[in-house]
């Protein structure tokens, strides 16, 4: 059955939105920079939080708002994951849930293994847990991305004591294979430590690419890790705050459950009421919609860089909407996207904020109109031009 992809909203309302991706910059700029989408929410989730308004219903997260079981159907839907409610818990955001993890499972002073290029608050997450940061990069091949095993036995024979995940990764959309996944699993559970799988662009693998959960990969995984997740990602919802935090196994669920009261408390009612609404059934449609939308514009991204930026090296991404590009032929800099958009007015996410690995890159949200991708490019593609 053929789907309708979504449309993203016009400009003219786009630039109406009070968030970060449309007040960081004046009119004169087109945002491609934080990972927000420019689509209209999924229905269900309009209607929850409209009522939510009409009532009033603005007050403190009750303690069973639905999170967990929402959760659970979802996983089961969209990856087959069979998930034992019991290990499921909730926070207001992915790296709240990471650093309450790291707090439990390391000492101050510990050296947490991360895989630049990577999402830059993983680095401000482990040194805000007390811990230090041990660089593994990934290993870039002619085909994209993967994890350096031998890279991170290394690390763990030197002492590192915490795996912290990017899966899918960011920003090179890299969905690890269940292979490579269990790898890992096992050097951890070998050297007797945890992992902790950000998980947030997990919805969003295009097919036919399947995403495999990281506590999924083997007894292994499901006996060391941790999966910290959201639909903010996927349903454009980062403003609500709420995530979810799922134990591998009896252990690791007996962690989550002695974090602080606190640490529940901070999830927001809308983002409880968002969730709920994102991970019914109802929305599976929508979020088929959406990724019509975005694996169009991952080949018009291709096809525009073909174009207009010859030089530029981009490897399509297994998951999301965030293109991870090498720029570095045109000679802008180690941090290309302050040149473009100084003389373009197109603002590119910072490539070295991933780690030094990313020096000459920049990242690019294509979760916006054809229209406005294109118009960007050009204007970058005219930088270009002797």
């Amino acid at each position: 059955m053929s789907v309708t992809p979504l449309e993203a909203l016009p400009l003219d309302l786009l630039r109406q939105r009070s968030s970060t991706k449309w007040r960081k910059y004046g009119d004169d700029v087109l945002p491609f920079f934080v990972a927000e989408t420019d689509y209209p929410l999924a229905p269900a989730i309009t209607g929850a939080l409209q009522r939510a308004v009409e009532l009033g219903d603005t007050g403190y997260t009750p303690p069973a708002p639905g999170i967990r079981e929402t959760f659970v159907g979802f996983a089961q839907r969209r990856f087959g994951w069979n998930v034992d409610p019991s290990r499921v818990f909730w926070t207001a955001d992915v790296m709240m849930g990471v650093v309450e993890i790291l707090r439990r499972i390391v000492e101050p002073g510990d050296r947490v293994i991360v895989m630049p290029p990577v999402y830059p608050p993983f680095y401000d997450t482990v040194e805000e847990a007390g811990a230090v940061v041990e660089r593994v990069p990934l290993q870039r091949t002619d085909v994209g991305w993967q994890i350096d095993l031998d890279g991170v036995e290394s690390a763990l024979e030197a002492g590192a004591r915490a795996i912290l995940l990017c899966n899918p990764h960011n920003p090179t959309g890299t969905v690890h294979s269940r292979v490579s996944l269990a790898a890992l699993a096992e050097l951890a559970e070998r050297f007797g430590i945890p992992v902790v799988s950000d998980e947030i662009h997990g919805p969003l693998a295009h097919a036919p690419i399947v995403f495999t959960p990281f506590l999924t990969a083997s007894d292994a995984a499901r006996r060391v890790g941790y999966a910290v997740t959201s639909a903010s990602k996927t349903f454009n919802l980062a403003g609500l705050k709420c995530a979810v935090m799922i134990g591998g196994a009896d252990r690791q669920a007996n962690e989550l459950r002695r974090l602080p009261a606190e640490v529940e408390w901070r999830t927001g009612i809308f983002g409880g009421l968002a969730h709920v609404a994102a991970c019914s059934p109802e929305s599976d449609g929508w979020v088929d919609s959406l990724l019509a939308a975005l694996a169009i514009n991952r080949t018009l991204l291709s096809e525009l860089l073909a174009e207009h930026l010859p030089l530029a090296t981009y490897v399509e991404p297994d998951a999301g909407y965030l293109a991870w590009v090498d720029v570095s032929a045109y000679g802008w800099g180690d941090n290309p996207a302050r040149e473009i958009l100084r003389r373009s007015k197109v603002a590119f996410h910072h490539g070295p904020l991933f780690g030094d690995e990313g020096k000459g890159f920049v990242r690019i949200n294509f979760g916006c109109s054809p229209d406005m991708l294109r118009e960007a490019i050009e204007r970058v593609g005219a930088l270009a031009q002797p």
